[in-house]
C-alpha cells in the first residue's frame, strides 16, 4: 500500500513510524515532513494547509490511504478534498472538524447536549467583553474562538491581564481572524488529563490517558507552549473516573455530533479537568494531541493502519484495539527562547540507537547534515513496565541527543511519580 500523512511535526513522525509496522506498507509519503520525517518517510513540499496540491499529488500518485494529521487540514476539509478523489481518509470530515475549529460551537454543543463544562459567556464585541471582565470572578480564561497554534487561551490572574489578552484578541488580531470571537470562561480546578479516542461515529474506544506538561520551565512556570513532554498512563485517571467519562462525556459527544449532522469519524481528543465537582472538558482536538501521540502510540499493540481503517470504514466495534500495560514518557528538546524568539540552523545529532526513540518536530536536511528549524526540535520517548524507569530511560536518551541552544525541562513526570505515591 501506498499511504500519505499531512503534517510535518513529532505528531506525524510518530504516527508515520507506526504505521510502517504493517507488512503491507510499502511506502509513506509525509506532506510535508520535514528533515527528520525523513528518515523514515518520503518527503514532498507540499504544505498540511495547501489542499488543491495534496489532494493532486494523492491522485497522481494514487494513494491507497491518508491519513491527515493537523487541525489545520482537517478544519480546512481536506478530508472531504480526498475522499470526493475516492481516497480513503482517517480524519473527520470539516463539518465535523469544527469541534476544535470553534470554541463557541464546542461550548454551544456541551451546553446543548448537558455535556459537563465550564460555565462561559460568548463576546463578539470589545467593549461589551472588557466590561464583563471588570466583575467576572479571577483568574478567568480567556480563549480565542478559532485555532492558535495551541496558544489562544490565556489563564487571566488578574483584571489587567484580562484586559490585555481581550484587546491582544480582539482588537489588535494576535490570532487574526480566530478572536473575532472569545469565550470567557470560569476557571477550574483540578488535575489535568488528556484522552485520545479513536472514534468512527458510532463506537468510541479511548486510547492510555496521558498528562502534557504546557509550560515552558520547570515546575510548570514560564509561558505556555505546545507541550513540553509526555506520560502515560495519567495517575489520577482511575478506573473509575474513566468509566464516568465514557457515560457523561466521551459517548455524549459522539452521539451530539450525529444527532447534528456531524458525524465524527477519526481521533477525538478529550481535554479534561478532574474538578471536586466531576469531570470536565476544557476543550476538544479532532485530531491527535502533540505530544500526547508520542507517548500513547508506543503503548499501542494492536496495528495502526488496521485500527485507522476500520474506523473510515465504520468497522471499530469488531476492532482489537490492544494497549499494553506499561509506562511511557516522552521528554521535549527545544531551542532555548521557546515559545517566543529562538535561533534554528544548528546540526542536530541523533545517535542510531536512539532513532527509533526520537519523533523529530522541527528540523530540517542540509545535504546530510539534519539541522534545527523549529522551537521544539525532537521529542525522545522511552517505555517501561514503571513510570520513574521510563522517565529515567527517556532522559537518559535524551542526554545523548545534541544541538546548540538545546533546551529541555528536567521534571517531566515529576507530578505524576508524586501522585502515584499517594
Amino acid at each position: 500500500m501506498k499511504l500519505l500523512v499531512v503534517g510535518g511535526g513529532g505528531r506525524e513522525h510518530a504516527i508515520i513510524k507506526k504505521l510502517k509496522a504493517n507488512p503491507s506498507v510499502e511506502t509513506i509519503f509525509a506532506l510535508p515532513g520535514n528533515g527528520g520525517i525523513a528518515h523514515d518517510a518520503v518527503c514532498v513540499p507540499i504544505g498540511a494547509k495547501e489542499v488543491s496540491k495534496i489532494v493532486a499529488f494523492a491522485v497522481e500518485n494514487q494513494i491507497d490511504y491518508a491519513v491527515v494529521a493537523p487541525d489545520d487540514p482537517l478544519v480546512l476539509g481536506c478530508v472531504d478534498a480526498l475522499e470526493e478523489k475516492g481516497i480513503p481518509c482517517f480524519g473527520p470530515k470539516k463539518n465535523a472538524a469544527i469541534i476544535e475549529g470553534s470554541k463557541v460551537f464546542s461550548k454551544e454543543l456541551m451546553k446543548k447536549y448537558g455535556i459537563p463544562t465550564a460555565s462561559y459567556e460568548v463576546f463578539t464585541d470589545l467593549e461589551k467583553a472588557l466590561e464583563y471582565v471588570k466583575t467576572a470572578p479571577l483568574p478567568t480564561v480567556i480563549k480565542a474562538d478559532g485555532l492558535a497554534l495551541g496558544k489562544g487561551v490565556i489563564i487571566a490572574e488578574t483584571r489587567e491581564e484580562a484586559k490585555e489578552a481581550l484587546v491582544s484578541m480582539m482588537q489588535d488580531k494576535k490570532f487574526g481572524a480566530s478572536g473575532d470571537q472569545v469565550v470567557i470562561e470560569e476557571f477550574l480546578t483540578g488535575p489535568e488529563v488528556s484522552v485520545l479516542s479513536f472514534t468512527d461515529g458510532e463506537t468510541v474506544v479511548p486510547m492510555i490517558s496521558s498528562m502534557d506538561h504546557k509550560r515552558a520551565l520547570d515546575h510548570d512556570q514560564g509561558l505556555n507552549t505546545g507541550g513540553m513532554g509526555t506520560i502515560a498512563p495519567n495517575p489520577y485517571y482511575t478506573e473509575s473516573i474513566a468509566r464516568e467519562c465514557m457515560e457523561t462525556i466521551f459517548l455524549p459527544t459522539i452521539r451530539a455530533m450525529k444527532s447534528e449532522g456531524r458525524t465524527f469519524k477519526g481521533c477525538l481528543y478529550f481535554g479534561l479537568m478532574l474538578t471536586p465537582k466531576g469531570p470536565r472538558v476544557i476543550e476538544y482536538n479532532c485530531r491527535f494531541g502533540d505530544p500526547e501521540t508520542q507517548v500513547v502510540l508506543p503503548l499501542l499493540e494492536s496495528d495502526l493502519l488496521t485500527v485507522m481503517m476500520a474506523v473510515t470504514e465504520g468497522k471499530l466495534a469488531s476492532t482489537e484495539v490492544k494497549f499494553a500495560d506499561k509506562s511511557a514518557a516522552c521528554v521535549i528538546l527545544a531551542s532555548k527562547g521557546y515559545p517566543a524568539s529562538y535561533e534554528k540552523g544548528f546540526k542536530l545529532e541523533i545517535p542510531a540507537d536512539v532513532w527509533p526513540h526520537a519523533d523529530v518536530a522541527g528540523a530540517k536536511l542540509d545535504g546530510d547534515d539534519l539541522l534545527t528549524n523549529g522551537g521544539r526540535v525532537v521529542g525522545i520517548s522511552a517505555v517501561a513496565d514503571e513510570l520513574k524507569d521510563a522517565i529515567d530511560a527517556a532522559y537518559a536518551r535524551a542526554a545523548r541527543v545534541t544541538f546548540e541552544n538545546r533546551y529541555f525541562r528536567k521534571d517531566i513526570g515529576a507530578r505524576a511519580l508524586k501522585a502515584k505515591e499517594n
